[in-house]
């Protein structure tokens, strides 16, 4: 499989398509004046504590305070029954607290915490809460993993490092002298943040993460990576020298783009993120996927819609989920869905085939980034699954509730918004005494009253015994309406 990384950099935003086969699969958008937290270590002052949620929220200088709950406070905060300390034992409002930020700040929910510090590089992770190596899970060759654990072990105990570090899936083949590199920097960098935490005061930042150009070079780059492109030659320049210090290795494949076409058209990255922030996502086959996205949930639907198979019915059905299964996988990864996510495969009475498709489902969600966890097949036909959310989606980076509707999707209906001005207009006539009444609304609403509702609007002027005026807005939508007296 052959992958390509494009990166379009403005003084606005900086934005990062990964393109495998020639199709878009990931878009991550970073914006100058919103650029995600996710990885910044702060010196918190703890500004309450909660016993009853056996968490804390702390004030680390934003403008919300961040939420740190028990099972975040340091590897040693479990007792030896494996439950996690008492909230009130472990902090204390007032006090001082070095922590870093796991989720960004999401809707109206400030940033996640947690006191176990790590700092990542290309091919490890330093953790100070730990002392001893780690290997990432997906290398699973067991000679490998053997050979990864015996260098970090030996650093650690040649250098006299108090930290202990984890192999992440790019160390799978990299020779020990790289990763003892590696290991030296990340060191280094420890013993920077540790000087600058001692004088730092509360509520500040202590260190913070790489901005999105280079996190994609540490992070998103894989051995199937063929060449990065970059738009921007400053930018193209900073990230060699990024490359050439910390991952000599990439140097080669950077590219400074000169296209008269926008980068982004190369593969219709543009029309992808459009498509990103719709509902409806139709299949080859005909069929189509429906996606919502909540605060609680995201949940997907499918339907075969115009695909009607060539066989029978139950092969029409699981032609249709395994094609879903993978674009669902595409789209998560698009779209930057996590959290509780809902599937709602059409029912299949083929116990093999629903062996089937969990299978393709899982061997898609190989190649995701995120962490993800899947369940089988409920008796209602549904799979749910988890995918771990650090930063916003792609429609919540890109767009903001609806004014019309305050992001519920639907408005009222021109009729409904009619019997209640007859319902507030009764209300009125009772309570004031006034010759007239002046209603004030859409143009699709007062259209209504003088055309369908015409006879209901002269019986009820005929029972109050006032003047029922009417004035159309145009700024009004066909929800909001006043009745104001003369």
């Amino acid at each position: 499989m052959s992958e390509e990384i494009l990166i379009n950099v403005t003084p606005p935003e900086t934005r990062v398509a990964v393109i495998e086969n020639g199709t878009a699969q990931e878009i991550i958008i970073e914006r100058s004046a919103r650029r995600g937290l996710v990885g910044n270590i702060y010196k918190g002052k703890i500004c309450r504590v909660l016993p009853g949620m056996q968490a804390a929220f702390v004030e680390i200088g934003l403008e919300r305070a961040a939420f740190l709950h028990a099972s975040d406070i340091g590897y040693g905060a479990r007792g030896e029954n494996g439950q996690h300390g008492n909230i009130t034992d472990l902090v204390r409002e007032g006090g001082e607290i070095i922590v870093q930020v796991v989720k960004d700040p999401l809707g109206t929910k400030g940033a996640r915490l947690t006191t176990n510090l790590s700092i990542p590089s290309r091919y490890l992770v330093l953790m100070p809460s730990l002392n001893s190596a780690g290997v990432s899970q997906k290398i699973e060759n067991l000679e490998e993993r053997t050979r990864l654990r015996s260098v970090i072990d030996d650093f650690i105990a040649t250098s006299g490092c108090p930290s202990g570090f984890i192999a992440r899936t790019a160390a799978e083949g990299v020779s020990d002298e790289t990763l003892r590199m590696d290991m030296r920097f990340l060191s280094r960098l420890w013993g920077d943040i540790e000087e600058s935490r001692r004088s730092a005061p509360p509520r500040s930042l202590i260190h913070e993460d790489l901005p999105l150009l280079l996190r994609a070079l540490r992070d998103l780059v894989t051995p199937e990576v063929e060449r990065i492109r970059i738009d921007s030659r400053r930018s193209s320049e900073k990230a060699r020298s990024f490359a050439s210090k910390l991952i000599p290795d990439l140097d080669v494949q950077i590219e400074y783009y000169t296209g008269a076409r926008p980068l982004f058209d190369l593969y219709s990255v543009e029309d992808e993120i459009e498509k990103a922030l719709q509902r409806k996502v139709e299949l080859k086959s005909g069929g189509h996927l429906v996606i919502d996205q909540t605060e609680a949930m995201t949940t997907i639907d499918i339907n075969t819609g115009a695909f009607v198979g060539h066989r029978n019915l139950e092969e029409t059905i699981f032609k249709t989920n395994m094609e879903a299964a993978q674009a669902i996988c595409r789209q998560l990864r698009l779209r930057n869905l996590g959290g509780i996510i809902i599937i709602d495969f059409i029912d299949m009475s083929d116990g093999e085939h629903k062996r089937q498709v969990i299978r393709a489902l899982e061997k898609c969600l190989a190649r995701d980034h995120a962490k993800t966890q899947i369940t089988e097949v409920s008796a209602l036909g549904l799979v749910e699954m988890t995918r771990k959310r650090t930063r916003e989606s792609l429609e919540h980076v890109l767009c903001e509730p609806c004014p019309c509707c305050n992001g519920r999707g639907s408005l009222k209906t021109a009729e409904t918004s009619c019997y209640e001005i007859f319902r507030e207009i009764l209300r009125e006539a009772r309570q004031f005494d006034v010759e007239s009444l002046l209603v004030l609304a859409s143009q699709e609403v007062i259209d209504r009253l003088l055309d369908e509702e015409s006879a209901n609007l002269a019986e009820l002027e005929a029972f109050i015994g006032k003047s029922i005026r009417l004035q159309a807005e145009m700024l009004y939508t066909q929800e909001h309406y006043d009745i104001v007296l003369i």
